[in-house]
Parts: structure tokens; C-alpha cells; sequence
């Protein structure tokens, strides 16, 4: 009776997110007639692909069983960076020396940066053992600020067609962001999967004292995820700067929240070792869709808050019965 009982609950627990997704898009669609819509899907899928890249990065932390509150101060600065690099490119006026910087430069600039904040991230939480809540928070406020002091409050705007192509430009009927986005996913996909590094991802998780003892080098898989998390935080900083066409100082604010809330409801433990990339694509999407049909249905911005809340509280309710179950 209990294998019995197993066997139906499996399929139900793996495609949860799914069925929780479909449901929303069946009730959504008769609340308002302009959510199934082609320009409304346009809409959403724009909107969740920032969300893709950010959360996809928060999972490899999280499945180590680990936290990256830093994301949103991340995405602002490299923004800010790439936008900077582009318009205005480097000046050493005691040298009387110009660097001028194309597109794929400023972005790989950007890139670059994310990735060292990440790597010190996870040099923070290896080297002194710091909890990751506490590191990560502290490299929150950190890059806010040098986000603020880089554009001195102000906005980095008019960066050209070319750049904003990258935000607002169509590839075969389907957003740019949305190509990204899958080309991230599908790389995390992989790693988790087919590498040795997703193995050992997992198995920090599931149990770090064990796999230290295996031979795993712990230290350097999370500077590795931690450097991973911060250069897609990065990419997503330059999604949202190119959708702009202008790089905000206060750009990415909440939007830890919103990745690690689409980690969550993904299906993955906030415990470690448990979840999977495909699952936070579905959490992204979830989110995404909430968050448009909210609009669209003129709630107040602060009730979408307080739904946005309770759904990532019964999320964790729910990832913490099915452990307590098991």
C-alpha cells in the first residue's frame, strides 16, 4: 500500500510546479481577457528572462546549500559598469591615456566583474567560514554603494541602438533577453547534470562533511558557484541596462527576492543538495505570470507584495512537509 501510495506521489511532487503554473494561467485567463494574448506573452517572457539568469545562478548556491542575498546590488553595478565602459570607456589623464571599450568588451567587463564579486563571495564564506546570509548581505551593501559612487547617483543613458538591441530586439519572433536567458539555462542544465562539478554541487549539499571526506575540494566548488551566480547576476545587469537604454543606480533592488522565490517554489531546498535548474525555470515563470496578472488586474503594488509573499511562504511550508514526509 505505501510503495503504492509512493509510486502516484512521485509524479505529482515532480511536476508540482507545472500544475501549480497551469492553473494559474486557467484562472488568470478568466479573470481578464488580455492575458492570453500574444503581446501580453511577449511581455512576460521579457520580464522572466532577467529573473532566468539571476535565479539560475541563486540555485547552484542554494543546492551547495548555500544563499546569495547580493545579486541585485550585483546586477546594478555591472550594469553600471558595462554602460560606463561603453559611453564613456577609461581615463588615465595622468598618463594622458584613453581606453575606449566596443560592445562585446564592455560586456565581458561586466561579466568579469560579477564574477569577482562572486568568487569573493564564496572566498568570504571558505576562508573564514562566514555564514553565506551574512557574506553575501555585506557584499549587498557593498556594491550598492560602489554602484552609487561609479554613476554618482546618476544615470548612465543613451547607449545606442546596438546596445539596445540586446534588451529589446527580436530574433526569429522570440525576445533577445528569452534567447539568453535559454542559453544560460541550458549551460547550467549541463554542469548540474553531465560534469563532475554538478556531481559534486550536489553532494556538498546533500552533505558537505561526507563529501569533504570523499575528496571533494569544498573550497573550490563553491568559489566556483559562488563566481557562476555573480557573473549571471551580471548578465542580467546588462539585459535590464540594455531594456532601458540606460544604466539606474538603484536597479535590481528586490531582486534577490524574486530569485530566490522562484528557487523555492522551482522545487529546490533551501536545505541543499535537492532541486534542479528545469524547476527554477518554472518558478521564474511562475512568478512572472503572478506578477503580470496582477498588473493587469490593477491590484495595488502593495498587495502584490503581500501575494508575493505568501506564495513564497507556502512554497517553503510545502518543501518542508514533503521533507518532514520523507
Amino acid at each position: 500500500m505505501s510503495q503504492s501510495l509512493s509510486i502516484q506521489q512521485f509524479p505529482l511532487k515532480k511536476f508540482q510546479s507545472l500544475l501549480a503554473l497551469l492553473i494559474l494561467c486557467v484562472v488568470l485567463s478568466f479573470m481578464t481577457d488580455k492575458f492570453f494574448t500574444a503581446d501580453n506573452g511577449l511581455n512576460v517572457l521579457r520580464q522572466v528572462a532577467v529573473n532566468v539568469c539571476i535565479a539560475t545562478g541563486m540555485t547552484l548556491v542554494v543546492l551547495t546549500a548555500g544563499i546569495d542575498l547580493s545579486v541585485g546590488s550585483v546586477l546594478a553595478l555591472c550594469g553600471a559598469l558595462t554602460a560606463g565602459l561603453f559611453k564613456n570607456g577609461l581615463s588615465f589623464p595622468a598618463n594622458d591615456l584613453f581606453v575606449g571599450f566596443t560592445l562585446l568588451g564592455a560586456i565581458l567587463g561586466g561579466l568579469l566583474l560579477g564574477s569577482l564579486l562572486g568568487w569573493f563571495n564564496g572566498f568570504t564564506v571558505t576562508k573564514f567560514n562566514v555564514p553565506p546570509f551574512v557574506a553575501t548581505l555585506a557584499m549587498l551593501t557593498i556594491a550598492r554603494g560602489l554602484t552609487m559612487l561609479y554613476t554618482k547617483g546618476h544615470p548612465i543613458s543613451n547607449l545606442g541602438a546596438d546596445f539596445a538591441f540586446i534588451g529589446a530586439g527580436i530574433v526569429f519572433g522570440i525576445p533577445v533577453p528569452v534567447w539568453i536567458a535559454a542559453m544560460v539555462v541550458l549551460i547550467a542544465v549541463f554542469i548540474t547534470q553531465k560534469t563532475k562539478l554538478g556531481r559534486y554541487i550536489y553532494a556538498i549539499g546533500g552533505n558537505e562533511q561526507a563529501a569533504k571526506l570523499s575528496g571533494i575540494n569544498i573550497r573550490k566548488v563553491k568559489l566556483t558557484v559562488y563566481a557562476m551566480a555573480g557573473a549571471m547576476a551580471a548578465l542580467g545587469g546588462v539585459i535590464v541596462t540594455a531594456r532601458l537604454d540606460s544604466a539606474q543606480p538603484n536597479a535590481g533592488i528586490s531582486y534577490e527576492l524574486d530569485a530566490i522565490a522562484a528557487v523555492v517554489i522551482g522545487g529546490t531546498s533551501l536545505s541543499g543538495g535537492k532541486g534542479s535548474v528545469w524547476g527554477t525555470v518554472m518558478g521564474a515563470i511562475i512568478i512572472g505570470v503572478l506578477n503580470n496578472g496582477l498588473v493587469l488586474l490593477n491590484v495595488s503594488p502593495f498587495w502584490q507584495q503581500v501575494v508575493k509573499g505568501g506564495v513564497i511562504l507556502l512554497a517553503v511550508v510545502i518543501d518542508k512537509m514533503g521533507e518532514n514526509r520523507e
